[in-house]
């Protein structure tokens, strides 16, 4: 009995966000790979080299269910999205994709979040009371705005902020700050799924400044 509630509770959470993000043709969206809700306007890409090992990354890790937030440091990324076999649902705020991902992994589907850090406090809420307390994967794959470089400085407090949040929730994270540290963002990927946990991948700027 007290796992038939569980299971109830669990659905009705999901419900609750997926009405939030008034996807109507959800069902059909989840279950369609090559399938996007909208094509986004193309961004100018950072450092294409960069932006075609994220996406490998991702491909081979079968993360195959992406929402995403407009960011300029993913722009390269997010402009990719719409030619690769995911299923690639644009949002306009972070926890109405926290939700439409949790949604995807029920589903079966291996979920991602790309997102600025300046979102993740969006997110807190329904990262820790839907994702993280029903044991959901989800891979968070943020761009750390607010360090070296930053000319924005509205950026700047959130960017300090973000890995003591991260901290807080008890979300695992690593940094990459260079291309070398990949590695680290494909282990991390591994360890959501395997372990059904959410985690989050912060990329600086540092990496697409890189040079080859």
């Amino acid at each position: 009995m007290l796992c038939v509630f569980a299971v109830r509770n669990k659905f009705e959470f999901v419900f609750k966000y997926l009405i939030l993000g008034n996807l109507v043709h959800f069902r059909h969206l989840l279950f369609s790979p090559h399938k996007s809700l909208f094509q986004e306007r193309p961004r100018t890409a950072m450092n294409p080299l960069i932006d075609n090992e994220i996406v490998t990354i991702m491909l081979e890790e079968k993360i195959d269910f992406i929402c995403s937030v407009p960011c300029n440091m993913l722009a390269g990324v997010l402009n990719r999205l719409h030619t690769l076999p995911m299923t690639h649902i644009p949002v306009t705020r972070e926890e109405e994709g926290v939700g439409i991902a949790a949604g995807a992994a029920l589903g079966g589907r291996k979920p991602a979040l790309l997102m600025q850090n300046s979102g993740l406090g969006n997110s807190l809420n329904a990262l820790l009371s839907l994702t993280k307390l029903y044991a959901l994967p989800l891979s968070l794959i943020i761009s750390q705005r607010g360090g070296k470089g930053e000319k924005v400085s509205a950026q700047m407090p959130m960017g300090k902020a973000t890995p003591n949040l991260l901290k807080a929730a008890r979300i695992d994270y690593v940094r990459i700050q260079k291309r070398e540290d990949l590695i680290k963002m494909r282990r991390m990927i591994r360890k959501t799924f395997d372990n059904h946990r959410v985690t989050a991948i912060l990329l600086l700027r540092t990496l697409w400044d890189e040079t080859y």
